[in-house]
Order: structure tokens, then sequence, then C-alpha cells
């Protein structure tokens, strides 16, 4: 007998549809086709053992099991339940005429009971978009396939349950989740907040307009000075996410495996941190079957890269590309694979090896030695970050005042109505949204300036040997500070403050 079940299968973030066509004929031996790959293979002595504990078992006939489309390659342990399901319809040891309406995913463990599985999101998107009555999937995934309206959700601790639910002897769970509601609630709760820094007035305006336009930032100063800090706060000032970017965060969570198993949706703009010793397969993404990497991961929120210069060159280098198309592709000989990666780049070094340039007693670096340290970042990359900023060491003053800093929510509502303004203007093209991702059309039309503005930008590349990346990058920036001043246009105050966040392009910096 010939019984078809359905799964999904991964590509990029999203999913489509693989038919598991099950057919037991006279004869004997098991064949499992359909390029799968040895996960899939080894399914056969799960499912075997499975079935046994649960007072079932694999018929000693000849069983063809056929993973369609053929021709692409299946990968990982989530088709071990739509298999036994198929094996169980198509020996007929159960009556399940249903069993086509569902989508059926679960790695088996040999007692019977389903483990969890990654990127139930998309495939749960991908099942209602394909008209399934319903999906059914293991408890622990169940609450994140319900975030997708219009679709059954059924959790199931066991095989044994999903049996009885096809067979009509008893319900499953009907999962539901009210994902606006839900989604609405959490926006607010920061873990972090601007509250708690003392002092660094300057570095947190340079933030403030950082995360108004969505630039990149590189922090620059000695240990103790409060870079980390600041980063890690960077988050609770970007504009709240929309339910449309949380959902495109969470699909690529998921399938990375990373999300939360007491999250279903992703509620704050992601921040990553990966260690400097992090690979570039690791950062970008990749392997032999791809997975987003940190910075896919970092999708629509901050990619905190701490010690920049401590990181190898080939894996910061690999960045350069991301940085400007705000995607990342990974070609392998017989597919390509595009993940999104649209993140605000916050780095963070030392001025020096010692760390304590320019004021190190001990002058433990030379010149040259500084000029190594910071020749590990090369040009190129440091034209894509928009603003460099020397944060210095707090004064005892301050550190000791009773008053705490301005809170995050006053500044992420300054941000909010920046990023409103820029929305406003870049609403009739569909590949901008803010101000750091203008071309060079866009700055033509959005960026025009007045004389004395002009003056002060030709003296500005002149002086510090700017290149036209490092231009555009300024206008982009000032264009951000006069939405923040409510402004239409660029004012010539504007340009100079955009002008001083070029830290390390000033002559003599490390003089």
């Amino acid at each position: 007998m010939l019984v078809k079940t359905y799964g999904s299968a991964i590509y990029g973030i999203d999913a489509y549809l693989i038919t598991i066509e099950v057919n037991i004929d006279k004869g004997a031996g098991y064949h499992l086709v359909g390029l799968p790959d040895n996960a899939i293979r080894e399914s056969s002595h799960r499912i075997n053992t499975a079935l046994n504990n649960a007072g079932y078992k694999v018929p000693r006939k000849k069983i063809i099991i056929n993973m369609a489309p053929a021709d692409v390659r299946k990968e990982g342990s989530a088709y071990d339940l739509t298999i036994a399901m198929g094996i169980l319809a198509a020996s007929e040891q159960i009556k399940a005429d249903n069993i086509g309406s569902y989508i059926i995913m679960g790695e088996l463990s040999l007692d019977g009971s389903l483990l969890p599985i990654k990127g139930v999101l998309p495939i749960a998107i991908q099942a209602r978009k394909d008209g399934f009555k319903g999906i059914i999937l293991p408890q622990e995934n169940a609450k994140e396939a319900a975030v997708v309206n219009n679709l059954e959700v059924y959790a199931a601790e066991n095989i044994s349950q999903v049996i009885d639910f096809f067979e009509k002897k008893k319900e499953l769970k009907l999962v539901e989740f009210n994902t606006r509601e839900k989604f609405y609630e959490s926006l607010q709760n920061f873990p972090f907040d601007f509250a708690d820094v003392k002092g660094q007035e300057n570095v947190k305006r340079a933030l403030e307009i950082a995360a108004a336009g969505g630039h990149n930032i590189l922090l620059i100063g000695p240990p103790g000075s409060g870079k980390t800090m600041l980063a890690k706060r960077i988050s609770s000032i970007l504009p709240p996410l929309t339910l449309h970017e949380a959902l495109e965060t969470t699909k690529i969570h998921s399938v990375a495996g990373k999300l939360s198993k007491n999250s279903a949706l992703m509620t704050h703009r992601p921040f990553t941190s990966p260690h400097h010793t992090t690979s570039d397969v690791a950062l970008v993404g990749g392997g032999s079957y791809p997975q987003p990497g940190e910075i896919s991961l970092a999708h629509n929120g901050v990619l905190f890269l701490d010690e920049l210069p401590e990181f190898q060159r080939s894996v910061l280098e690999v960045m350069r590309q991301p940085l400007e198309d705000r995607e990342v592709t990974i070609a392998r000989a017989k597919f390509t694979v595009t993940y999104p990666a649209s993140f605000m780049l916050v780095a963070s070094m030392n001025p020096s090896p010692s760390g304590f340039f320019p004021d190190d007693p001990q002058n433990t670096s030379s010149p040259a030695e500084m000029q190594r340290y910071m020749n590990k970042i090369s040009g190129p990359l440091l034209d894509r970050i928009d603003l460099h900023i020397e944060v210095t060491p707090v004064p005892f003053e301050h550190l000791s005042a009773e008053r705490n800093g301005e809170k995050s929510e006053v500044i992420r509502a300054r941000v909010t109505k920046a990023r409103k303004l820029q929305e406003i203007r870049f609403q009739d093209l569909g590949h901008v949204h803010y101000n750091a991702q203008m071309g060079p059309k866009q700055l033509d039309d959005f960026c025009q300036l007045g004389t004395d503005s002009i003056e002060l930008i030709k003296n500005a590349m002149e002086k510090l040997n700017l290149s036209a990346r490092a231009y555009d990058r300024i206008l982009r920036v000032a264009r951000t500070i006069a939405d923040l001043d409510k402004q239409q246009s660029i004012a010539t105050h504007h340009l100079a403050e955009a002008i001083q966040y070029r830290s390390l392009d000033r002559e003599g910096f490390l003089r």
C-alpha cells in the first residue's frame, strides 16, 4: 500500500514541502531514497525501536521510502515522526484517512518520545501557505509554530499520542498563541538602561545619533572607560521591532536553533557579541550544510565586536560585503543560500596595545607598535564605520554623583521620532528605510548643502585626507543629526558635528 505523509525542509530562512512516499509490498528490504543524509539513514533504527516500545512494529516486507523532491538533499532527524507515521499507515497498522492534511515533524527517541527540532517557524509559515489544515510537532516546538495564525498547531509528547489522534481515540493538545498581544506586552522590557551610565554624555549623544540613523560605530578608549557597558545598552534605545521584523528575526534564530525554549517570538532587537577567536564561517555563516552566522543572528539588531583589532583580519574582511549589501550569500557547488544581515555594527578597541594611550605613564607602546596595532583594521573596513568615538575614563565626581543619567525610554522616543521622519522620506524607496542605507542617488536628493557647508566639508576632506566613502558617511550622519533636530535641511553645525565623529581620520591621532 502507498501512503504519503508530509514534512518540510529549510532552505536559507524559508521552508519548502517534502513529500514522504511510503510503499510496502511483497518481498524484503528497507530502502530509503531521495538524497537523505546520515541522520535520516539512521532513522530506521530509531523508528524500529520507538515503534516496538509503543506496541507497533516495522513490517518484515519490502519498504520503499522516497523523499520528494528526490534531487534535493535532505538533512537532520526531524523526519523520524513523518516516516514512522507513513510506515504505520502504509502497513495498515493504524487507520489515518486524514494524515495528508497535516505537516508531521519530530525527532524520535528510542522510547517513542518526541524531541524538538529546528526551524519550526518557517515550516509553520510554509504549511499555512501550502494550504495544510494543521501541523503536528513536539511539545517544545508547538508554541513557536502557534505564532502563525489560521493554522491548527498540535503538541505531542510521544508517538503514541500522535497515533491516538489519527485513530480518533484521543485529541492532541491544540496550542494557541495571541501573537499581537504577547508581542506588544514585552516590547518595553529591557535588561539594560542608559540611566545606569554616569557621565559619558558625548558618547551617549553619538550612540543616539547612531541608533537614529542605523549607523555603524566604533568606540575607542582605554580599559575600564565603559565601552562594553555602553554597547550593551544600545539595543534599549533602538526603535521597537515591528511585528514583521520580529517574525523575520525569529525565523533566523529558529533555523539556527538559537531560539529560547520559553520564547515563541522575539520581541527585542537581537544583540550578538562573538568572541575575538571566532572564525569567518562562524561570523558570516556557512559550513557543509549552511547555517546562519553571527551577522545574520544580529539581523534587525546589533552586532558587537569587542576588542576589534584582536579579531583575525580575514574574519573582519569578510564583513565588508554584508555591511554594504545588508545580506550574505553563501555559494556551494550545487546551491546558493542568502541570509539577511541588516545589522548595526558596534565595535570597540583600545587606542594602543597597552590600552592607555595617550595617558600611558610607562610609555610601553612605541609609535611603530601602535601603528601595527591600528593597521590590523583595514582602511576599507574603517570607511564602512560611520562614527569613530573616543571614550575617556569617567571622572570621580561623575561616578560618585547620586543623579542617574537619562533613561533609555526618553532617548528611544527621540530616536523613534527621527526614524519616522526617515520612513516618510524613503516611503517610495523599497530598499532604503533609514539614513545609513542611503546610496549616491539619495545623498544627492536629501543631503544638499549650502555654500558654507560645502566650504566646511571641502576643508575637512583636504586636511583629514578623507576617502569618497568617508565623505558619504559624513553626509549620512549629518542628515541624521538634522533629523534629530527636526530640520528639513542640513545646517553647517550639523555637518560640523558629523565631521568630529571621524576620530581615526584625524591627522595625528596616533601622535
